[in-house]
């Protein structure tokens, strides 16, 4: 099968298209035909080994090279072949999963606790877009800032692929909801479901005096002390992740928030999906949601395959509205 193949870190040059073997599922996995992937923060991380304070940790990108070989951490597509164990399905169904690895290639090898039935309601592409993204937002609202319905939450980093997915499942919680962006995605995030919108180069959410029960910090770009100021005295802020950077960002900052957490009122969380052992559980919660129409994915471009470095680095800029998606 192709594949691109990630043997030295570097920019997204490093990535070789190249032609593999077929992977062969285990006994509870099921071996995927990769129709579409997305392209994610997570995916340039490991394919630069950065930041490089990451690299000392158990579930980072490899001290002196990459531990992922074949990156891609979203997946939609057909199920071709099944392992002895798996009974829920058959080829042939259409699927969505996170296997966190693999989904830049042809096909990929899925256990079959991290994938659901696709979606109805949506094509392979958007349902690409879906898992690791929606997920970090499901887990950063319901699992780490317990969202409430009536509760005011603010979302920093509202048009990305991320915060795209946390300004409409908030809204499906129930929650009242402010989007911070800059001027140009203003219209998009008032577009799927923001009840109001600050458009970070005309005001400082920090600093207008609004309180918000639950903040969810996915861009980063302000201190963990000036967002505290944004909540109230029980508030949540829960981190997702941040400006990137070579040596500690983003992994400083959450450091740096969680050092402050036993002396301040409000709670601190980190949405960590990547960790997070209920990936089955969380799809299926999605996939009501979008079902009943009250999530849909955006996608900003769609690349061919073959252009998957083009994709990447498209991404690494950091502005694409919503997300970038891999159509194979």
């Amino acid at each position: 099968m192709k594949a691109f193949v990630l043997r030295s870190y570097g920019s997204p040059d490093v990535l070789d298209l190249t032609e593999i073997e077929t992977p062969v599922p285990g006994d509870d996995e099921v071996l995927v035909r990769v129709r579409a992937t997305s392209v994610q923060p997570y995916d340039w991380h490991f394919m630069r080994g950065e930041p490089y304070i990451a690299r000392l940790m158990g579930g980072g990108p490899g001290l002196r090279r990459p531990k992922i070989n074949v990156l891609g951490a979203d997946v939609a597509g057909q199920v071709e072949a099944v392992g002895k164990d798996v009974t829920e399905f058959r080829p042939g169904d259409e699927v969505f999963a996170m296997p966190k690895q693999g989904g830049f290639a042809e096909y990929v090898c899925v256990r079959e606790d991290e994938l659901a039935p696709r979606p109805a309601n949506l094509s392979f592409e958007q349902a690409a877009a879906v898992p690791m993204a929606a997920g970090t937002a499901l887990l950063g609202l319901r699992d780490q800032g317990r969202v409430q319905p009536g509760q005011r939450v603010l979302v920093n980093g509202a048009s990305g692929g991320v915060g795209t997915f946390a300004v409409q499942i908030a809204k499906a919680f129930g929650a009242k909801v402010t989007g911070v962006c800059s001027t140009r995605n203003v219209d998009l995030v008032r577009s799927i479901g923001a009840d109001e919108v600050i458009d970070y180069t005309r005001e400082d959410f920090t600093r207008n005096g609004q309180r918000y029960d639950l903040l969810l910090d996915v861009a980063g770009g302000y201190p963990g002390a000036a967002c505290r100021r944004a909540l109230t005295p029980q508030g949540t802020y829960v981190v997702v992740g941040g400006p990137a950077g070579r040596w500690v960002r983003p992994a400083g900052r959450m450091f740096s928030t969680f050092a402050v957490s036993p002396f301040v009122s409000q709670t601190m969380a980190l949405a960590d999906v990547v960790r997070c052992t209920e990936n089955k559980r969380n799809l299926l919660t999605l996939t009501e949601f979008i079902e009943d129409g009250k999530v849909t994915p955006v996608i900003d471009r769609v690349y061919p395959f073959e252009e998957i470095p083009a994709a990447i680095r498209y991404q690494e800029e950091g502005h694409a509205p919503g997300k970038v998606v891999i159509a194979s």
